[in-house]
């Protein structure tokens, strides 16, 4: 599969305002500052489709991008980030959890943990919560170009042993917006998980 247009669509705030036309789902998930919005716009080969925040803990909404006028790839709320209010911070969560929970179009979910730090226990919990509802999921390692090649093998190896063991992780791959690392095999999944 090739990404040859990319759009925004909406941002939504609540679960009610989520397309009706059931156009299947790719979900990208993880902590704030991990690189989501990158991804994205790497995926896509656009600079500024999806916009990175200064601030971490800036995107509030669930927000929607049609790709190549086929599919949606769904930037959700960052979590974890400390200095924001705890009423915010639970507003996200539930947002997140009715989304993952109720969205029958949802093919896939993208889970983006740090290539250079151990997972954080939201990250795991998150896993958990997909493989507990049987969410499929692959993890990409983001900013792996700020690791040296010689320990990739070993900290990729080690991210493989925590997380294949959920049954519903499809597989772990380095990924780097900066050298696009991992981009094809990432676009692979996704693809495989559109396939009718």
């Amino acid at each position: 599969m090739k990404i040859t247009s990319a759009e925004f669509i909406l941002g939504a705030s609540h679960v009610r305002q989520l397309p009706k036309d059931g156009v299947k789902e790719v979900a990208f998930l993880g902590r704030s500052n991990v690189g989501k919005s990158s991804l994205i716009n790497k995926l896509c080969g656009r600079k500024a489709l999806a916009r990175p925040s200064t601030e971490p803990g800036k995107t509030r909404e669930l927000n929607y991008y049609l790709i190549n006028k086929q599919f949606y790839f769904v930037d959700l709320p960052g979590y974890g980030y400390a200095k924001v209010p705890e009423q915010v911070k639970s507003s996200w969560g539930k947002l997140i959890e009715q989304y993952l929970k109720g969205r029958d179009q949802l093919s896939l979910v993208v889970q983006l943990v740090d290539a250079r730090h151990e997972p954080t226990e939201l990250d795991m919990m998150m896993v958990g919560w997909l493989d507990y509802y049987s969410i499929p999921f692959l993890v990409a390692l983001t900013k792996a170009d700020k690791l040296p090649t010689s320990k990739m093998p070993r900290y990729l190896e080690e991210a493989r042993r925590r997380f294949q063991h959920f049954e519903y992780c499809r597989t772990v791959i380095p990924f780097s917006s900066i050298t696009g690392v991992g981009k094809n095999e990432v676009i692979r999944v996704i693809a495989d998980h559109l396939e009718p």
